[in-house]
């Protein structure tokens, strides 16, 4: 078993504010949504490495929103630098990096972030 994608709540009509965080914040490429889907709104991320599919986010809109408070998709990268070059684009892009839980998961280094709806995301790397 394998795990496809994550969806993630957003309000309707702010596809813009999702990009900032997903594409521009965290790196990953918006990706068409089916013909079927697109007239709900929302858009889907993904990343891909050596042309093999990584991770996927759909963010779908919820309506009343609720953001996720606790639960959250724990993203992985490949080293120290990627976390911090992570962080910092997030930071300059005006998101609020947590590292207050850096080291509270073991063999892991982490920090803890919100997309602009408020819900939680964690971005992690094999500690040193």
């Amino acid at each position: 078993m394998h795990l496809h994608h994550v969806q993630i709540s957003m309000p309707a009509g702010q596809e813009d504010e999702a990009r900032r965080f997903y594409a521009h914040g965290l790196g990953m490429t918006e990706v068409e949504k089916p013909p079927a889907l697109a007239g709900r709104g929302g858009c889907w991320f993904r990343h891909v490495e050596d042309g093999i599919i990584t991770c996927e986010i759909h963010l779908g809109v919820d309506d009343p929103l609720t953001p996720a408070r606790k639960a959250h998709p724990g993203l992985l990268v490949g080293d120290h630098d990627s976390l911090e070059a992570v962080a910092d684009r997030l930071g300059r892009a005006g998101f609020e990096v947590d590292w207050s839980e850096r080291t509270t998961f073991t063999g892991y280094e982490r920090f803890h972030c919100r997309d602009g709806f408020g819900n939680r995301v964690e971005v992690m790397t094999p500690a040193p």
